[in-house]
């Protein structure tokens, strides 16, 4: 018979080798998308033949994606400051208060994560159609909130739920009012929630596609549009080098917020202390 042990290695090195592959398995297209937005040649191939920093150099000047940019950063703006506000309303009264239809009304904000966001876009196409609204950015931003509500929701619930009640007893025993615990107290314990929400929210924000795609105009459309109107006309690496960029810039600000805020404990993921 084998022993136990043998088997717990056995199982380890196998969970192992199953991350590994999963790993692999994300990370092996950004490589690729890596190497190929450095091809020398006016075509998106693989392996690059000769080196060139030139598409970089064209993705940063191209007009579309300059305009892009800066309307995705107006929506992403808006998008994920609106949804902060409103999805920690939220996660404070479900965390604090029990009422009728709560776990009706929790489901409700979390169902973006279930609906498709084409169904997402096509329903605001549809309304703002019908309420005589042109697709601006307000609808843009409506549209945004919406889908990055339940991750600032999410991350706000949990630290409220990490919260220690014996500060906010204290302050009010001391003869605080309820809402200079919240100034003081409340909010100054949940800031690394807060912020990670809304830096959650505005990534997603300004990364959303699909949706996107249905409630933009020419005026209004984001970055991800502008990519994709780019890649229905022209086929060199200036999409992969915008992907690059795409990804450094996200991976940077997931290390930032996760080296200062502890993105591990927001989450739930480790224990708080």
């Amino acid at each position: 018979m084998v022993p136990r042990s043998t088997y717990q290695r056995l199982l380890g090195y196998a969970g192992w080798l199953v991350v590994v592959l999963i790993l692999g398995f994300l990370i092996l297209p950004a490589a690729v998308v890596t190497i190929a937005a450095f091809n020398d040649k006016a075509i998106l191939s693989f392996p690059p033949q000769a080196w060139s920093w030139r598409w970089f150099e064209r993705a940063l000047a191209y007009p579309d994606f300059r305009a892009g940019f800066h309307n995705g950063l107006i929506v992403t703006a808006w998008s994920s400051s609106i949804a902060l506000v409103i999805g920690s309303m939220f996660a404070f009264v479900i965390d604090r208060y029990r009422f009728a239809l709560k776990a009706t009304i929790e489901g409700i904000l979390v169902s973006p994560l279930v609906i498709p966001h084409f169904t997402v876009g096509l329903g605001f196409l549809i309304l703002a159609a019908q309420i005589g609204w042109s697709r601006g950015f307000a609808v843009v931003v409506i549209c945004h909130v919406i889908l990055v509500l339940p991750f600032v929701l999410r991350s706000v619930y949990v630290s409220l739920r990490n919260l220690d009640p014996s500060y906010e007893l204290a302050a009010a025993s001391l003869g605080a009012t309820p809402l200079r615990v919240l100034l003081t107290v409340t909010i100054p314990l949940l800031l690394p929630g807060l912020v990670s929400g809304w830096l959650f929210a505005a990534i997603l924000s300004f990364n959303e596609f699909t949706a996107s795609l249905f409630v933009t105009s020419q005026r209004t459309q984001t970055l991800p549009v502008a990519m994709y109107n780019y890649v229905r006309e022209f086929a060199d690496p200036s999409m992969a080098a915008l992907s690059v960029m795409y990804i450094a810039g996200t991976a940077a600000l997931i290390a930032f917020a996760n080296r200062f805020l502890g993105l591990g404990k927001v989450l739930n993921i480790e224990q708080s202390h």
